[in-house]
């Protein structure tokens, strides 16, 4: 099954490892992640910079959305994830 990020991107739900509210305060070690993901050019940022609610973490990539972390969980857990 997919899951709708917002603006026209769909992922896999069963690529996605962790749905984090980004409006709230990070760990070091998730900003560590962040930083290195950065580097490495794995960062899909989508809708505009100030806009982040969401980070979504996946086997491959690492998504920012506009849409709450809430909604991204409802969406996500209305399927069940694929062994």
């Amino acid at each position: 099954m997919y899951i709708h990020l917002g603006n026209d991107m769909i992922i896999s739900a069963a690529d996605v490892i962790a749905i984090i509210n980004i409006e709230a305060p990070l760990s070091a070690d998730l900003q560590d992640i962040i930083e290195i993901a950065e580097l490495d050019k794995k960062i899909i940022n989508i809708g505009k910079d100030d806009k982040k609610k969401s980070l979504i973490l996946c086997d491959q990539k690492i998504y920012t959305s506009p849409i709450s972390s809430h909604t991204l969980y409802k969406r996500a857990r209305h399927f069940p994830k694929e062994v």
